[in-house]
């Protein structure tokens, strides 16, 4: 048997033909690139692909062809993003990224006029509060009116929750995100502490009902496991359910919110973080119509629909894969009106102003087989 090092030395020589060959071919694929500037032709040729996978998946036999297929679909997909360079040099997107960049002058500000969900005491509210120091802020009742206030310009700023790590992901905002047109230019990880309240004088074995945001009661169902006997109650806010209940002070009924509201509306504090988690944490992002890139900007996010064909996914990773960037999530939401369409949002760490960043949306932006890539944008979480 061969030693390790002998077997090593081997790779090592494999490996730098294979670096050979790749630069070999991507050197033709520029000329390639130059007929096609000259006949008008596209750069993608599915027929051609299916052609070379046929024959190399063949060559390399069953054993290996999925490898050998992953591997050469990757490659169709690094050369055709060279010869879209070629044609078309970085393009407009690139070009608009590098504008917002430059316009977005000095530190986040101080002051704003906000917009936020709910009421005075809000989760959004405390966020909005963390991210402007003196914000004014203008309460709305839904999520989609946030990002109206944002887009047709009444409020510059808009506060709305994405995700909780106890319940997930919310659907409403992401499937909003299709609709609007906005950017992120803020992000905040905000402790959740949720508490039980109710009118002066209520014991909790008084309560036969709990009203609250849908993701706080999901955030509390081992507190609902432990008192299966309390019945639930969504509401569109936990701060608006606080101060509809000290409006009415409906006996028997409860809400759970924040302690802030509490003080705020005269309500007693009944039981103590009954959310299932110690560390519960939800995500808000602010939103602007416009791109604003500040300087300490660490996370991207973008929305894409991607081709219906096997690996089209895979594809999009390995491209970020090979940058070296880490992606921190990966949503898909259905698309209204289209039977099993799905698009998809991605986030992750990455500074705008890396060139191998830059020049991989660029590609996303250009690519033809992706349709409606939106950049969400460049921000600092907190």
């Amino acid at each position: 048997m061969k030693d390790i090092s002998e077997i090593r030395d081997a790779i090592d020589a494999i490996d730098g033909e294979i670096a050979e060959l790749y630069l070999k071919r991507m050197k033709i694929i520029e000329t390639v690139a130059e007929s096609k500037r000259e006949r008008g032709a596209p750069v993608a040729d599915p027929a051609r692909e299916r052609q070379i996978l046929s024959r190399v998946t063949e060559a390399v036999g069953e054993t290996y062809e999925n490898g050998a297929r992953l591997l050469f679909t990757t490659l169709f997909g690094i050369t055709k993003a060279r010869q879209r360079v070629i044609l078309n040099g970085e393009g407009e997107f690139a070009n608009s990224i590098r504008r917002s960049v430059a316009e977005t002058r000095g530190k986040f500000p101080l002051r704003a006029l906000v917009a936020c969900p709910g009421v005075e005491g809000a989760y959004a509210q405390q966020a909005a509060s963390r991210m402007f120091p003196l914000p004014t802020i203008v309460y709305f009742n839904d999520f989609e009116k946030i990002f109206e206030a944002v887009e047709k310009g009444l409020c510059p700023y808009g506060i709305l929750p994405i995700e909780n790590s106890a319940a997930g992901s919310v659907a409403a905002v992401y499937d909003l995100m299709q609709k609007h047109r906005f950017h992120i230019v803020r992000s905040l990880k905000l402790k959740i502490d949720h508490v039980l309240l109710a009118p002066k004088g209520t014991r909790l074995s008084d309560v036969k009902v709990i009203e609250s945001h849908p993701h706080a009661l999901a955030q509390c169902s081992e507190f609902f496991r432990a008192h299966s006997d309390i019945e639930m109650k969504p509401a569109i806010n936990t701060a608006t359910a606080a101060e509809a209940l000290a409006a009415n002070k409906t006996p028997g009924a409860a809400v759970i919110a924040s302690r802030t509201c509490a003080e705020l509306y005269g309500l007693e504090v009944i039981a103590e973080s009954i959310q299932n988690a110690a560390l519960n944490y939800t995500r808000f992002i602010c939103i602007a119509k416009n791109p604003e890139i500040y300087s300490d900007a660490n996370k991207i996010s973008v929305m894409l629909s991607l081709p219906h064909r096997p690996g089209s996914l895979n594809d999009i990773i390995a491209k970020f894969s090979a940058i070296n960037v880490n992606l921190t999530k990966l949503e898909s939401r259905p698309v209204p009106g289209m039977d099993f369409e799905f698009r998809f949002i991605f986030e992750f760490e990455a500074s705008i102003s890396d060139p191998s960043v830059l020049s991989l949306l660029a590609d996303l932006a250009a690519d033809p087989e992706i349709d409606r890539f939106t950049f969400l944008g460049a921000y600092s979480e907190k």
